[in-house]
C-alpha cells in the first residue's frame, strides 16, 4: 500500500507543472471544459441546472481517489462499486455540501455510481475513474439560480488536486447541453491554506425561457431530421389518389386529398406523441440502434406503397404505427434532460410543439404543389421517381445503422439536407411549369391532360 501510494504521489508531482498551466488557463476561462476532459488526473464536475434541482456529474480519477478514500480501491476497479458503494456514498456526502445560506444545507442524493475506463489523451496511458451522479435539492422557498458549492472530495488529502466545474446545461436560461462551457476551478488557496466554497451564480432565468428553448429544440430536430420528414412525405405521395383495382388511380379531388392528408398527419402526430411522452418519462427504454433501423425501414415500406398500394386506405394506421417508432427516437433527446417532473412535462410539451410546428410548416410548403401535380398525368412519374429515391435513401440508412459505418449515399444525404429550401422551391417551380403546360396541352396537341377532379 505504501509503495503504491509513493508511486502515485511521484507521478502527481511530475505532472504538477502541467496541472498548474491547465488550472491557470481554466481559471482565466480560456479553455472550454471539453478540450481537457481526461487529459490530466483532475476531477471534472458538470452541473445541469433546472428548477428545483441541480444534477451533478462528477468524474473522479481512481488513483487520486484512492489517496483520499483508501481501501486499496485501485487494485480491483471492476468490483469497486459492488464492494464500496455504501462507503463511497457516505464519503461523497461528507465532502459535498450546497447551500444558499449556510444554516440551511441542501439535500444531497447520490443516484448512481459507475466505473469508466479510457486512456489519457496526452500520454495514451489507461485510466479508471468513478462517475458519480448526484442530485442537489434546495430548501423550500429557495431556488437553484444562486448557491454555494462547498466541495473538497480528494483534495482534502491531495493538496495539488483540483476540480474543474462547468455549467453543462441550464434549463431556465435556455442553454441545453452546451459543448463549449467554460470551467472554473475548486482547489486549495495556498495563500490562506483553505479550500473556499465556489459561488454558482446563474444568469436570470425563467420557465418561459426554458419552454422556448425546448420549442426551438423541437423545431431544429425536425429541420435536421431528414428521415422523419421523408417517411411522412413519401406516405403522403399517394394519399390524394383513388384506388383502381390493385393500382393507384386518378387524382381524387382537392377535398378528398386534404381530408386524407390531414388524417395521415394527425395519425403520425398522435403516434409519435404517445411514445415521446412514454420514452421521455423513462417508462420505456429501447436501444437506439434498432429504433433507428426501424425508422429507415418505415421509409422503405412507404416508398414501396407509393408505387404499389400494399396497404390501400390504411395509411392512417400505418402512419400511427410507425409514428410510435419515430416517437421513441424523439424521446432520446429528452431522456438526457436532468430535470424534475414538472420541468420535464413542460419540456415534452415545448419539444413536441416545436416538432409539430416545423412538421406542419414543411408539409404546408410542399402539399399544395403535390396537389397541383396530382391534377396532371405527369404526377405518376413524379411519384414513382420520388418513391425510388426514398427507397435508395432508406436502404443506405439501414446499411449504415446496422453496420455503424457511413456510406457515400448517407454522406450525400447529410450534405444535401442543408439545401432543403431549394428542393421545395424546385418542386414548386416544377409543379407550376407542368400544370401550366398540361392546362394548355390541348392547344399544342400534347398527350398529357389535366385530370378532372372527383369531388
Amino acid at each position: 500500500m505504501l509503495a503504491n501510494n509513493n508511486f502515485i504521489k511521484s507521478r502527481l508531482m511530475k505532472k504538477w507543472r502541467l496541472f498548474f498551466l491547465i488550472n491557470v488557463f481554466a481559471i482565466a476561462g480560456f479553455i472550454p471544459v471539453n478540450s481537457f476532459a481526461h487529459q490530466s488526473p483532475n476531477t471534472l464536475i458538470f452541473l445541469d441546472a433546472s428548477p428545483g434541482r441541480i444534477k451533478m456529474e462528477i468524474q473522479l480519477p481512481l488513483p487520486e481517489l484512492e489517496l483520499a478514500f483508501g481501501n486499496d480501491i485501485a487494485k480491483s476497479p471492476e468490483t469497486l462499486i459492488e464492494k464500496f458503494s455504501k462507503k463511497l456514498d457516505e464519503y461523497l456526502k461528507a465532502h459535498i455540501h450546497a447551500y444558499a445560506t449556510r444554516e440551511k444545507p441542501w439535500t444531497i442524493e447520490i443516484i448512481s455510481l459507475t466505473m469508466d475506463k479510457g486512456k489519457y489523451i496526452e500520454s495514451g496511458l489507461p485510466y479508471w475513474e468513478v462517475i458519480a451522479d448526484i442530485i442537489l435539492k434546495p430548501q423550500p422557498g429557495e431556488n437553484t439560480r444562486k448557491f454555494m458549492l462547498d466541495y473538497d472530495v480528494i483534495m482534502h488529502q491531495v493538496v495539488n488536486h483540483v476540480a474543474l466545474v462547468s455549467i453543462r446545461s441550464d434549463w431556465e436560461s435556455g442553454n441545453l447541453n452546451s459543448n463549449s462551457a467554460e470551467a472554473r476551478v475548486i482547489g486549495w488557496n495556498t495563500r490562506d491554506n483553505v479550500i473556499y466554497p465556489m459561488e454558482i451564480n446563474l444568469e436570470k432565468g425563467s420557465w418561459w425561457k426554458g419552454f422556448k428553448s425546448m420549442l426551438s429544440l423541437g423545431l431544429q430536430h425536425i429541420k435536421e431530421g431528414t428521415d422523419h420528414l421523408l417517411f411522412l412525405l413519401v406516405l403522403l405521395l399517394p394519399a390524394m389518389l383513388l384506388i383502381n383495382g390493385k393500382q393507384w388511380g386518378e387524382f381524387g379531388g382537392i377535398n378528398y386529398s386534404l381530408a386524407r392528408l390531414l388524417k395521415i398527419v394527425t395519425a403520425f402526430t398522435v403516434g409519435h406523441s404517445i411514445t415521446l411522452l412514454i420514452g421521455a418519462l423513462g417508462w420505456l427504454k429501447l436501444p437506439t440502434q434498432p429504433v433507428e433501423i426501424l425508422i429507415a425501414f418505415s421509409i422503405l415500406i412507404s416508398a414501396v406503397h407509393a408505387v404499389y398500394p400494399i396497404f390501400p386506405r390504411k395509411e392512417i394506421y400505418v402512419a400511427a404505427g410507425f409514428g410510435l417508432v419515430h416517437g421513441l427516437a424523439f424521446a432520446t433527446i429528452l431522456s438526457n434532460l436532468q430535470t424534475g417532473a414538472g420541468t420535464l412535462v413542460l419540456s415534452i410539451l415545448g419539444f413536441n410543439l416545436g416538432i409539430e410546428i416545423m412538421q406542419l410548416f414543411i408539409i404546408a410548403m410542399i402539399v399544395p404543389w403535390l396537389i397541383l401535380l396530382g391534377k396532371t398525368s405527369f404526377y405518376k412519374w413524379f411519384r414513382i421517381t420520388g418513391a425510388a429515391l426514398a427507397a435508395i435513401a432508406a436502404v443506405a440508412w439501414i446499411v449504415e445503422r446496422s453496420s455503424g459505418k457511413t456510406n457515400f449515399i448517407t454522406e450525400l444525404l447529410s450534405k444535401s439536407a442543408e439545401h432543403g429550401w431549394w428542393y421545395m422551391l424546385s418542386i414548386a417551380l416544377i409543379s407550376i411549369t407542368v400544370y401550366y403546360w398540361h392546362s394548355n396541352s390541348y392547344k399544342r396537341k400534347q398527350p398529357f391532360t389535366v385530370i378532372k377532379e372527383n369531388d
